[in-house]
């Protein structure tokens, strides 16, 4: 199972079933500094070159969100445009991590998602949620954009769905919003049904033909070849917009509030 207990970073477990459960987790409603992402990435491509490891469970600590996104923290700290795409460059390693390995990746989204946790919970091949699973692209509003993110939450949502959420970056839409266009694959009441889904998903899929999953994964994929080099150049776009004078003020403004 998941590990409740992680307070900052990124545990792995797995069962004698091949079910590989990754948590990360961080105490401000489980946000993504510069080191987790890269724990995360290292992560998941490690269970990707494992042969016990049948189905991937992604999900994050505790029973409250699931991902805040970027560490406000670290964007203001940025200080220079190298800096800045090493930053976004987490979140390129993560998705990119993600639709490359080999097994198929459960989602388990418990809470509200925003920014770059909604581009998390799209990497994941098959995503679910409970109802209070909000998501908000939030980047707009702080000067930047979800440029990094982007590919995947419209890989899943389609090009209008992802505009509505990046053009009214300040509204949050609900989990049975993102079920409907295809972010979620079910929305259950609490975590309990969650992990009850979760638990039967993957146990159906530990004992399916492993090198059909890795084939299926790849029709899926198709076409994203390319995420190589356009996630690093998405980055760099992201981090020069965070030097800007609007986002630092922005951010200063978010953190007061």
């Amino acid at each position: 199972m998941l590990d409740a207990a992680l307070t900052e970073g990124v545990s792995l477990s797995v069962d004698d079933r091949g079910v590989a459960y990754l948590t990360f987790a961080h105490p401000r409603s489980n946000s993504l500094p510069g080191a987790v992402l890269a724990d995360l990435a290292k992560s998941v491509r490690a269970l990707g070159s494992r042969t016990d490891v049948k189905v991937v469970v992604l999900g994050s600590a505790g029973d409250r969100a699931f991902c805040a996104g970027a560490s406000f923290d670290e964007l203001v700290a940025i200080s220079d445009e190298e800096a800045g795409l090493s930053f976004f460059m987490g979140f390129a390693h993560v998705i990119n991590a993600l639709r490359s390995i080999p097994q198929l990746v459960i989602g388990r989204v418990q809470g509200k998602a925003v920014g770059g946790g909604v581009g998390v919970a799209a990497a994941t091949d098959y995503c679910l949620a409970t109802q209070h699973a909000a998501v908000k692209l939030s980047e707009l509003a702080i000067g930047i954009g979800p440029f990094v993110v982007g590919p995947a939450v419209e890989r899943k949502l389609g090009v209008s769905a992802m505009s509505q959420l990046s053009v009214d970056a300040t509204a949050w839409r609900s989990a049975d919003w993102a079920c409907s266009r295809g972010l979620y694959a079910e929305v259950l009441e609490d975590t309990a049904a969650l992990d009850a889904a979760v638990e039967a998903l993957a146990g159906r899929l530990a004992s399916s033909n492993p090198e059909a999953m890795s084939a299926l994964k790849r029709v899926f994929w198709s076409g994203t070849e390319h995420w190589e080099t356009l996630l690093p150049e998405r980055a760099a776009v992201s981090g020069r917009l965070v030097l800007s004078d609007f986002t630092r003020q922005a951010i200063a403004r978010f953190k007061a509030g």
